[in-house]
């Protein structure tokens, strides 16, 4: 096999594995130059398998879809765990945002079964679907631009559609958490759109299952301190833990 295409087959592990790579650090795994990088990055957008980021690179649409369906039925048990939890500490009668994610889809699942009479707002097509079912339910979609990969909703539109609420609860997850509790995203659109949710919402529940926690991304959306409680299906690290204790932030973690 050529050189460049072995080269070519370790980037899309490495962005597979880590979700967001670095051109240096990519040059520094594969032992080549950073240019020599860019251009195979450049070839491998052309391919539509990667999507370029200022410094570093993602998965493409090629490849996002088989993910997104992997990661679908990924980690599905411990998810329903987690949602389960969350669940609980949503009462009837609540207003709450949803935003967008597997696990969130499965947050949604969990409160059709355990609450009632509740005002729903998300910019999640696949929550919407979950939810509209129930007569009891007030389910509100919000506008903007749909991302086929995910059923996400984002743009301008849906942040100001945000911003005319002021709900009970916001429940959101995160594509990655450093040591130092930063939430982080790809998508610097729905980063906006979390960052609305939160800021219009009286109590914010972050929902994450234990691989998030480590994992790189490019947009900062906040930080695990800035909710009143962490929903996981693990304990996190030492220095998780220490810093949401220090900042007086419950974490609960479901049973199997």
């Amino acid at each position: 096999m050529p050189p460049r295409i072995q080269r070519h087959e370790k980037i899309i592990a490495l962005v597979r594995e880590h979700n967001f790579m670095p051109i240096e650090q990519l040059a520094r795994e594969l032992d080549v130059t950073p240019q020599t990088i860019r251009r195979d990055i450049n070839q491998l957008c052309e391919e539509n398998i990667l999507r370029r980021y200022h410094g570093g690179a993602t998965l493409g649409e090629g490849l996002e879809n088989d993910d997104f369906q992997s990661h679908k039925v990924k980690l599905q048990t411990e998810k329903a765990h987690i949602a389960d939890l969350v669940a609980s500490h949503i009462p009837d009668n609540a207003s709450l945002f949803l935003s967008i994610g597997t696990t969130i889809e499965a947050v949604a699942m969990a409160l059709i079964k355990k609450r009632k009479n509740l005002c729903i707002i998300t910019n999640n097509i696949h929550v919407a679907s979950i939810v509209s079912g129930r007569s009891d339910y007030n389910v509100l979609i919000t506008s903007g631009v749909v991302r086929p990969i995910d059923g996400g909703v984002t743009g301008v539109a849906t942040v100001d559609f945000i911003n005319q609420f002021k709900v009970d609860y916001a429940v959101l997850s995160a594509s990655g958490i450093e040591q130092d509790g930063s939430l982080l995203d790809f998508d610097y659109k729905e980063v906006s759109v979390m960052q609305a949710m939160m800021a219009n919402a009286r109590l914010r529940y972050l929902a994450v299952d234990h691989t998030k926690f480590g994992r790189n991304a490019l947009v900062r959306m906040g930080d695990m301190t800035e909710f009143n409680a962490v929903f996981t299906d693990r304990v996190p690290s030492d220095a998780v833990c220490k810093r949401l204790q220090e900042a007086g932030v419950p974490w609960y973690v479901a049973e199997e």
